[in-house]
């Protein structure tokens, strides 16, 4: 009975194990979404000195400046094929940052497209949108797959930072405000494991008994 009854507390501490995992991690998520929640709630103010995605990602923000020439187009969809604008903004203090204008249908992506002042009430965002599948963009067309912040800050000279437009006064385009789409189911997970473990855990001691019975 010795082997039987190792495997089945084994088993059953590693279940629990991964259960407790599943709570902590719980937790954690919702920490992380009541910060985002906070933010998103906040009042927007000035752009950071320095802002980090670990420090001011879903930070509302109001800006004004400036939007220059030479947009990119970032291959989207909102009811049909579109684009996200992304423009270069110099602010009033000098600094160049990314502004995600908002949504263009393909019929009007290469229309022109106001520049010049422009207040903006709008969200800091690091969008994970790139990956190892990720095409690289194509110039040629000015087609990016995905919203690379690095990247397109080095194409338009800007610092690496986004800002999506919730609201502008400039028209053109459609704001496509940040959304924070966090998963959370790790209760789910948890319940998940725990229930596991309590039918691995019966199944041993129905095991151990049919094996007291014939050994009997």
């Amino acid at each position: 009975m010795a082997v039987p009854l190792a495997f089945g507390v084994v088993g059953t501490v590693i279940l629990l194990a991964l259960g407790i995992w599943q709570v902590q991690r719980l937790a954690w998520k919702n920490e992380v979404i009541a910060l985002i929640d906070a933010r998103m709630a906040g009042t927007a103010g000035a752009l950071p000195a320095a802002p980090t995605e670990a420090d001011n990602e879903y930070a509302r923000v109001h800006l004004s400046g400036t939007i220059e020439a030479g947009e990119l187009h970032a291959l989207t969809s909102r009811g049909g094929l579109g684009y996200r604008v992304v423009a270069p903004l110099v602010l009033d203090d000098g600094r160049r940052v990314l502004l995600d204008r908002g949504f263009v249908a393909d019929t009007a992506k290469d229309a022109p497209r106001p520049i010049g002042r422009v207040e903006v009430e709008g969200t800091l965002h690091w969008p994970d949108e790139t990956d190892r599948f990720t095409p690289d963009p194509n110039l040629e067309r000015n087609i990016w797959f995905a919203r690379d912040v690095a990247a397109m800050a080095a194409a338009l000279d800007t610092e690496p930072v986004l800002v999506v437009a919730s609201a502008l006064s400039l028209p053109g385009t459609s704001p496509m405000p940040v959304v924070a789409a966090i998963p959370n189911n790790h209760l789910g997970y948890a319940v998940t494991w725990f229930g596991m473990a309590a039918a691995w855990a019966v199944m041993t001691l129905h095991l151990l008994w049919r094996i007291k019975r014939r050994t009997d």
